[in-house]
């Protein structure tokens, strides 16, 4: 089965040709950091608008990266939520457009769980172990900090998810008040490799409850005090050590909920995907912890983790397997609580 993916949940337009739920052909995205990075955060209509320009030629490129073409497709997968409501619109319109027009089957995809799907993908010709049944997924994105219970590809409980900013929200909002632009992840990693982690005592919120929810605003509000009282605008050394400060906070965060989920639950392969799982510090302590604890851990590349449309794919094709195909009235589900 070859399928079309579609993502336009908020600012990336992409669109994958995956094969049987594995195999990528294609994965082409179109980013719009250049156009978000002067308000510090996405605009949405600006996002819309953008899709708007962008999904036609993205869907053609993909098409063309993989060598084939519309007539090799057996079925689309689209982005169906959660997300910005009106980029939603955007590739759920042409996905059904081109659904009715070419009579291929169609299915809508929940963005978040598609992303622990990241972890069965691979490139032509590329070989790689899967992770097996069940599974602990930790989705860590710039909407979402969410645990799940994976039984099957179609099958999952949530276990626990962030009370308030996500871990991806959290990094981007301290790199703003930081000076340090938009987006945040990828400079904050930089700066704390130059850190002392030690430097600062961040708290690890909600590590005293022992649930597997989670909560990132007191932390962000504890690096704005910070630098309040450092009396001046942060350079050199003092930024590096406060950006490996907050960082070493969110990673222990998220690895000893990762590890309790782990625990909890009796499974032993861990998959780690969403765009703050390219954090090199991350990626470093959930080795070193699955070493310790004799788990086995699963990291897409990160062309995967952050939003794709060959993870879209990868999911909708489990779907359609299962039977869950979509019909003219799919429509947007902005918010997890829709699905």
């Amino acid at each position: 089965m070859v399928v079309l993916g579609i993502e336009s949940s908020c600012d990336d337009t992409a669109a994958a040709i995956v094969e049987n739920g594995r195999v990528v052909l294609s994965s082409v995205v179109s980013s719009q950091d250049n156009i978000h990075a002067r308000y510090g955060g996405v605009v949405p209509e600006l996002a819309s608008r953008r899709h708007i320009e962008m999904i036609v030629p993205v869907v053609d490129e993909a098409l063309k990266k993989a060598g084939v073409t519309l007539d090799n497709i057996d079925a689309i997968a689209v982005t169906q939520g959660p997300g910005l409501v009106g980029s939603l619109l955007i590739g759920l319109s042409f996905a059904k457009s081109l659904s009715y027009v070419r009579n291929l089957p169609l299915t809508g995809v929940n963005h978040i769980e598609s992303h622990p799907h990241a972890a069965f993908l691979v490139d032509k010709g590329e070989e790689k172990e899967a992770p097996s049944f069940p599974f602990v997924a930790l989705i860590v994105s710039g909407g979402h900090t969410t645990l799940l219970l994976f039984e099957g590809y179609t099958k999952y409980s949530i276990l626990g998810q962030t009370l308030d900013d996500s871990a991806g929200e959290a990094f981007d909002k301290v790199a703003k008040l930081l000076g340090l632009g938009y987006p945040g992840g990828a400079v904050i990693d930089s700066l704390a490799k130059e850190g002392d982690p030690l430097s600062r005592a961040f708290p690890r919120p909600l590590l005293g409850k022992g649930n597997l929810d989670f909560s990132f605003s007191g932390l962000k509000t504890a690096v704005l005090t910070a630098v309040k009282a450092s009396g001046g605008p942060l350079t050199g050394q003092a930024l590096n050590d406060i950006a490996a400060s907050f960082q070493e906070a969110v990673v222990d965060s998220l690895v000893t909920k990762g590890l309790w989920a782990m625990r909890a639950t009796g499974a032993k392969n861990l998959v780690v995907a969403g765009g703050v799982a390219s954090n090199s510090r991350f990626r470093a302590k959930l080795a070193e912890a699955a070493e310790t604890e004799a788990l086995r851990l699963f990291i897409p590349h990160p062309k995967y983790c952050t939003d794709n449309a060959a993870m879209v794919a990868a999911l909708g094709t489990r779907q359609i397997q299962a039977g869950l195909v979509a019909g003219p009235d799919l429509n947007a589900l902005p918010t997890w609580e829709g699905f």
